[in-house]
């Protein structure tokens, strides 16, 4: 199994469409933070829009064809870059999804605006291992192979779906949004510049065999040797390069692949805390309630206690399209 695929393994994501924005200028968007777990996505269909950079810097442009993900959850403004008093938008419910529209006639901008869930402590992780904010382009890909033509065939299929609305639509639209994360991080990964994290690391055709293997086998005693030889470069380079690409080091990316490993047995399973130690790779009960108190602020049986109740990501609180604010002033 290649690393993404065990990374959502290991991490389930659930999708969802909140809004299709359709605004003439001059037209203003305000939202987030979103719930503790969420990941806020915008991908533009048509038109152009301007994001105030949530990480600092210049603003960008953001342009048809472009998906945005922000996966530090921030409070995010977008705007036409006009400078005028928005137009006031209105929401009216369509059968599975929320329209937003202003009575602009000019430069139209044509925006689906939704978020994907992901559990507890795996939003953490999450977070750690992207940039603060993510943007790809598969506007000028349709119909052609690769990912990122795939990606802009599932962007079609969603805007078709809104633009029908028929039956099983919301079903479709949150199975093709949980689809969309995943397109999203594998063409980030496959471009020149990925971004720093877990993307430019498994990007690094050198570096990807260890990526690979403290996914596929976490349970291992790996050492920085034996993934240096798997790499086929120096233990000082591999420690330089994952320290350059991620921000840690190998072990510190295998711990956190361990508890997130963890915390899914513990929450639901019944096997012993010593039993899911063990199947994560450490020796002794003793280290692992170490370690694991130390990674998640709380012991094994007090995360089990409180994370028991809920079945799984079916059960977390999803924020509702009328919660998320639009522009508005008249």
């Amino acid at each position: 199994m290649d690393w993404l695929s065990r990374l959502f393994e290991m991490m389930p994501v659930r999708g969802r469409l909140d809004l299709r924005c359709a605004y003439g200028v001059p037209w203003r968007i305000e939202q987030g933070p979103g719930e503790a777990n969420e990941i806020p996505y915008h991908a533009v269909l048509a038109g152009s829009a301007i994001l105030e950079n949530p990480a600092g810097g210049r603003p960008l442009l953001l342009k048809t064809g472009d998906i945005l993900l922000l996966p530090g959850n921030p409070r995010h403004v977008m705007h036409d870059g006009s400078g005028a008093v928005p137009l006031k938008a209105r929401n009216r419910a369509a059968l599975n999804f929320t329209i937003s529209e202003n009575p602009g006639a000019d430069e139209r901008l044509d925006l689906l605006c939704g978020h994907f869930a992901i559990a507890p402590p795996h939003d953490r992780l999450l977070r750690n291992y992207l940039p603060p904010v993510l943007i790809v382009n598969a506007g000028a890909h349709a119909g052609q192979r690769g990912t990122a033509g795939q990606l802009a065939g599932l962007v079609a299929l969603m805007r078709g779906e809104t633009a029908d609305d028929q039956l099983g639509g919301r079903a479709m639209l949150n199975a093709l949004t949980t689809a969309m994360f995943a397109l999203v991080l594998r063409l980030a990964s496959e471009t020149d510049a990925a971004p720093r994290g877990l993307l430019a690391l498994a990007g690094h055709s050198r570096l990807a065999p260890a990526v690979a293997a403290l996914f596929s086998a976490p349970a291992r005693a790996w050492t920085l040797p034996a993934l240096a030889r798997l790499c086929n470069m120096s233990r000082a380079t591999l420690a330089r390069q994952f320290q350059e690409k991620l921000g840690c080091s190998p072990s510190d990316l295998l711990t956190d692949i361990r508890m997130s490993l963890a915390a899914n047995q513990l929450r639901t399973s019944s096997v012993s805390t010593g039993a899911v130690g063990e199947a994560v790779g450490y020796q002794s009960e003793a280290a692992f309630q170490r370690a694991f108190k130390s990674h998640m602020g709380v012991t094994p049986a007090q995360w089990r206690k409180t994370t028991r109740e809920p079945a799984g990501l079916a059960d977390l609180k999803l924020a509702r399209p009328e919660e998320i604010s639009t522009n508005e002033k008249a």
